[in-house]
C-alpha cells in the first residue's frame, strides 16, 4: 500500500516503518523541500551568521483550521517568525512538527503544508526541521502542529523589561482583535456572518527594519493569546511601572468592533497575529511610527499611550472616548480558547 492508494491517514503513518516513510517522502518533503531537509537526519546542520542566537518554540491548535486570511499552517509558520522578531533577532530557520489524528483528510495535509511552505519562503525563513507522528482518532482534534525557531540577535539590540522608563511611549502596527474575531465567527457553534479576516502574518521584516534603523526600542511583543489587555498587563507587573493607554488612539475595524460588541467580548483582550507592540523612548516615537506607517504591516500604526508614575500598585489604565478612566485587567484565560 501506498500513501496514493488512500485518501487518509492511517494510524500505521505513524508507526514508523513503509507508510511513514512514504507519508515524509511523498506528502511531506515535497511541500518543504530544501536541501536542509532533504538530509532527513536527526538534526539540521546550520551555519549561522553569529554566535548570539534567539531560540523559541510554540504549539497550535487553532479551530476551525483554515479562516479567513490564513490557515494552521501559515499561522504557525508566521507566530514562531515573529516571537524570534520581537525578541530582536532576525528569524533564519524553523523546525515543524506535525501530530495527525487518524482520519485525516491528505488533500488538507497537502493544503496545509503548502500553506506552510509558501510563508516560509516568503519569508526567507526555510523549514529545516520536523517531525511527524499519527495518534489514534479522537486523541486529538485533527492536527496540531508545533513549531521551533532559531534567529540570529541583531547587533546593538538590547531588550527587555528593565529597559522601560517613566515617559516611554507604547506604539501597536495596527488594528487590534482581527485574528480572534474572524476565528470566533467562523465557529461552527455560532456562525456569525462576517467578513472580517484574520490579521494573520509575518512581522520580522517590519521589526527588523525598525530595530536596526531607529535608536530607542525599550521592549517588544506581539499581543495574541489575551490581546493588548494581556500584553500590557504583562509588562506592567514585569517593569513596576504604570501605563496610561488612550481609547480613541487604539486602532480597531468597526467590523471587528461590532462583532465583539454583538457576542460580548471586550475587544482588548482578544488575539492578534499580526501585531507588535513597542515600548520606546518619546523622541523616537514620531520615526518608528512614521516607518511603520511606510510598510503595509504597519500603515495603521499608532502611538496608544504612556509609561505613567502611580501612587499606587503599577495598572494598565484607559481613558475612555467620553474622558472616564477605567482599570484594564489581565484577562482571566477562558474568553477565546483554541485560536492559535
Amino acid at each position: 500500500m501506498t500513501t496514493n492508494a488512500v485518501d487518509k491517514i492511517l494510524l500505521a503513518h505513524g508507526g514508523g516503518g513503509r507508510l511513514t516513510d512514504q507519508l515524509i517522502r511523498h506528502n511531506i518533503l515535497p511541500k518543504l523541500k530544501n536541501d536542509i531537509l532533504a538530509e532527513l537526519a536527526d538534526a539540521a546542520k546550520l551555519e549561522l551568521s553569529s554566535s548570539s542566537v534567539c531560540f523559541s518554540t510554540d504549539s497550535y491548535v487553532v479551530k476551525p483550521l483554515f479562516f479567513n486570511g490564513g490557515d494552521i499552517g501559515k499561522l504557525a509558520v508566521c507566530g514562531t517568525i515573529n516571537d524570534l522578531a520581537v525578541a530582536g533577532a532576525k528569524p533564519a530557520v524553523l523546525g515543524l512538527a506535525l501530530i495527525i489524528e487518524e482520519g485525516f483528510e491528505f488533500r488538507l495535509l497537502e493544503k496545509i503544508l503548502e500553506s506552510a511552505a509558501d510563508t516560509a519562503k516568503q519569508n526567507n525563513v526555510p523549514i529545516v526541521a520536523g517531525d511527524t507522528k499519527v495518534v489514534e482518532t479522537g486523541a486529538a482534534d485533527k492536527i496540531f502542529i508545533n513549531t521551533a525557531g532559531v534567529g540570529t540577535r541583531l547587533p546593538g539590540v538590547d531588550l527587555g523589561f528593565d529597559k522601560i522608563a517613566l515617559g516611554d511611549k507604547l506604539i501597536i502596527n495596527g488594528t487590534i482583535g482581527d485574528h480572534g474575531m474572524a476565528i470566533i465567527c467562523q465557529r461552527e457553534d455560532i456562525k456569525f456572518q462576517s467578513d472580517l479576516e484574520s490579521d494573520c502574518a509575518a512581522v520580522a521584516e517590519l521589526v527588523c527594519k525598525i530595530l536596526e534603523s531607529i535608536a530607542g526600542v525599550k521592549f517588544m511583543r506581539d499581543p495574541t493569546r489575551g490581546g493588548l489587555a494581556a500584553t500590557l498587563n504583562e509588562i506592567v507587573i514585569a517593569s513596576g511601572h504604570s501605563i496610561e493607554i488612550t481609547e480613541a488612539d487604539i486602532p480597531v475595524k468597526p467590523t471587528a468592533q461590532a462583532a465583539a460588541d454583538v457576542l460580548g467580548f471586550d475587544i482588548l483582550n482578544v488575539a492578534n497575529e499580526g501585531k507588535f507592540v513597542a515600548v520606546v523612548s518619546p523622541e523616537s516615537a514620531e520615526n518608528i511610527l512614521s516607518l511603520c506607517r511606510n510598510h503595509p504591516l504597519g500603515k495603521d500604526a499608532q502611538i496608544i499611550g504612556s509609561v505613567v508614575r502611580t501612587a499606587d500598585a503599577p495598572v494598565v489604565e484607559l481613558i475612555t472616548r467620553i474622558g472616564g478612566r477605567r482599570i484594564v485587567q489581565m484577562p482571566y484565560g477562558h474568553e477565546l480558547p483554541r485560536i492559535c
